[in-house]
């Protein structure tokens, strides 16, 4: 693709791939980087440690409630301007949380923070506006590998940033993301929704399109209980290792960043097996690996290999599996009805961000027990067999659908 435009000329062609992995990065950055710094965001505003938690839990509620308004919204006026509106609300509301005072004022600023999930939701969006279903699935596989880092190094980076200078210097740095990024989409980013809709009302009456589709709620099953599968490791695994098997958090930060590596791994294969072997047959893969993974890590610890090592070892073929099914999962809700695009992966998000939500809690109540390992892995079973289900109803539902 052409070189970024000069900082002063709005760019006219699609952005490169550069570009839309910063954006995706960013979102998953803002999620996690700070969360090493909660206790003391707590303690410096002298407030209770679960209202600071809505930091994360309401900034989740909020991404997802704004996913599906981004999403249309982009569908109507475009890709570009949603894009960097999007970014710019959240630099500015990087210097909000930076200059906090109190806990409301944080979380308030917190809240419109938000605004970058428009990095994510758009850039999908924006492949699948330049590419067919098979190649955009083969540029998000390219597009997750690289953000499978941002986990593995955000709480990483904001521990650091917390010891050397405090909990403030993350949301500076956020601000800095924040306008080096609105620059970049300005100068690289043209506009890549060549049939907006005429109005909001032709949007939304154009909605039931994908609510009446069988095959979007097909992928919108293997997309909630993909991702649903991860979140619920996450609410589940600090848990697991403290009272089974006693890991120190330096072990099990290096435990929980072996899943993220697990999904770099599945991207990578699914980047480039995805022409030959198609969407459909990958996203099966990728459940077959998740239902049977944490089987066997179940069965092992049953046997009595009770080293962690067996333990994490099912989570990273929850990765894997989920690197090899959420390129597809993306590329393919997006092409049900490809002039809303942008509200398919609007909603779509939102109803797993949603579910994710719903299930890691769900988990996270269940584990507190003597029986901690089995539920979780069991929970990560199950998870994949409903995406599983959901895979195969893609398979049939893509072979009855008219060719285009």
């Amino acid at each position: 693709m052409a070189a970024p435009a000069a900082p002063d000329v709005p760019a006219r062609t699609p952005p490169r791939l550069l570009t839309l992995i910063l954006l995706t990065g960013i979102s998953v950055l803002a999620l996690n980087m700070f969360l090493p710094s909660m206790p003391k965001i707590a303690a410096e505003f002298e407030a209770d440690y679960a209202l600071v938690s809505l930091a994360l839990g309401g900034y989740l509620a909020m991404s997802a409630l704004l996913q599906m308004i981004l999403g249309p919204l982009s569908d109507r006026i475009g890709r570009r301007p949603v894009m960097i509106g999007g970014i710019a609300v959240f630099a500015l509301a990087s210097i909000g949380c930076a200059l906090a005072e109190n806990v409301w004022v944080f979380l308030g600023f917190r809240m419109l923070q938000c605004g970058v999930g428009v990095g994510m939701v758009l850039s999908r969006a924006v492949i699948r506006d330049m590419c067919p279903p098979e190649e955009a699935a083969r540029l998000l596989g390219v597009v997750g590998t690289a953000m499978a880092l941002a986990p593995l190094m955000g709480p990483v980076i904001g521990g650091v940033l917390d010891e050397l200078f405090g909990w403030r210097a993350s949301f500076w740095l956020f601000m800095a993301f924040g306008v080096m990024l609105t620059w970049l989409v300005w100068s690289d980013m043209g506009e890549t929704n060549l049939t907006p809709s005429a109005s909001f009302a032709d949007q939304f009456r154009a909605y039931p399109e994908l609510f009446r589709a069988a095959l979007f709620w097909a992928y919108c099953v293997v997309l909630v209980f993909s991702v649903g599968g991860f979140y619920a490791f996450m609410g589940g695994a600090p848990q697991v290792a403290e009272a089974q098997y006693g890991l120190s958090p330096t072990e099990l930060g290096i435990g929980m960043g072996s899943t993220s590596a697990g999904f770099m791994l599945g991207n990578i294969v699914a980047a480039r097996m995805t022409r030959r072997w198609g969407i459909v047959r990958l996203m099966i893969l990728g459940r077959w690996v998740v239902v049977i993974g944490p089987l066997l890590a179940m069965a092992a610890v049953a046997g009595g290999a009770l080293h962690p090592a067996v333990f994490f070892a099912g989570s990273v073929c929850v990765g894997i599996g989920n690197g090899l099914t959420l390129p597809g999962a993306n590329a393919g809700v997006m092409s049900v009805a490809p002039h809303l695009a942008g509200s398919a992966s609007g909603l779509s998000g939102a109803l797993t961000l949603a579910g994710g939500a719903v299930i890691s809690t769900l988990v996270g109540a269940l584990v507190a027990n003597a029986f901690g390992v089995y539920v979780l892995m069991g929970a990560l079973s199950v998870s994949g067999m409903i995406g599983l289900v959901g895979a195969y109803a893609v398979g049939r539902l893509e072979r009855m659908r008219p060719q285009m």
